[in-house]
């Protein structure tokens, strides 16, 4: 899902009431951006506004299988994504980084302080939302993907730069960060709409795949590039030490690959890309991105197992498509 031409045919799949859900979820946003004075606001109203997909509120909309938006979903759409992006700023803050999709960061533009403490707020206003709905089981949900987050941001730390990371071992890193997200927004969905737990736990376990399938071909467009795309320069994963997919595939075929020390390598952008352009020439791309895409696969295997309305069918194979999409 990166342009408003892809989300066009999940829009229309979904029908109105998606359109509307999605409307009242981005006016709940810009509502709590506004709240906490002129500073906070500007902050947190600068994160929102760069944007991205909104992938996460879309699922916890098209899981609750609604026709027309509850206001307990939209406040489960509104927490996943200020939780989304509150992680986002913290991750600017740890890797330094100066752009986001394109754009300063907070990090870059008002400082460490400042970025953090709008991560903050974005997190603790995700519980907020949630709280007003009463519902315990939607609290747990994202109290649960918080812990596998923070897990998962401490894996990647410890594993910096490391040549013994293994690909399971990435794998978890990928279900820990993004695919918990992902299977989070699902399961809101389905909680907050009273779906029952077997609908809910089978939608939260596509979710996953999804999010597993999307951090994988993330990690190949950021050896792949190009900015316009990224919104970031090649090999950023590279120069923060961050071992993804592409690089593990590609030391295993190239033994110099393998025996290179990123810390002292991949030192500038670019350094970096010279990188990247080997790790592609070993193929490793291609590799990384057909496993993405059996997950997507698998994903939607398990889709066609659970008891949904044709247009929320319909909706989600579709959103599965549209993650597949941005890398072809």
């Amino acid at each position: 899902m990166k342009t408003t031409e892809q989300l066009a045919p999940v829009l229309a799949a979904g029908g109105p009431g998606l359109a509307r859900g999605l409307r009242l979820a981005e006016s709940r946003l810009a509502t709590i951006a506004g709240e906490h004075g002129e500073v906070l606001a500007e902050h947190v109203g600068g994160t929102l506004a760069a944007g991205g997909k909104r992938l996460r509120p879309l699922l916890a909309f098209l899981c609750a299988g609604s026709e027309e938006p509850d206001e307990r979903v939209v406040a489960g759409a509104a927490a996943v994504e200020l939780l989304h992006m509150a992680t986002l700023v913290h991750d600017d803050v740890l890797d330094r980084a100066t752009l986001r999709r394109g754009h300063p960061t907070i990090f870059a533009t008002a400082g460490r302080d400042a970025a953090t403490a709008t991560g903050d707020l974005l997190f603790s206003r995700a519980f907020a939302e949630l709280a007003a709905t009463g519902s315990a089981a939607a609290v747990q949900a994202l109290s649960t993907a918080s812990t596998a987050l923070a897990r998962g941001e401490l894996i990647q730390r410890d594993d910096a730069w490391s040549a013994a990371v293994t690909p399971d071992r990435y794998r978890e890193r990928c279900g820990l960060k993004t695919g918990s997200l992902f299977a989070a927004s699902c399961r809101l969905g389905a909680e907050l709409a009273a779906r029952g737990n077997a609908s809910a736990d089978s939608l939260a376990a596509f979710g996953d795949r999804l999010g597993v399938a999307f951090q994988i071909l993330d990690d190949v467009l950021d050896v792949s590039g190009p900015v316009e795309d990224t919104g970031k320069h090649r090999g950023t994963d590279l120069l923060d030490g961050t071992v993804t997919l592409p690089l593990i595939l590609a030391r295993e075929r190239d033994r110099d690959l393998a025996a290179l020390d990123l810390r002292s390598f991949a030192t500038t952008p670019r350094e970096a890309e010279a990188l990247c352009d080997r790790i592609a020439a070993t193929g490793a791309l291609d590799l990384a991105r057909s496993e993405a895409l059996a997950i997507v696969d698998d994903a939607k295997r398990r889709l066609a197992a659970i008891a949904l309305e044709p247009w929320q069918r319909s909706a989600l194979d579709l959103v599965a498509d549209g993650v597949v999409a941005r890398y072809s």
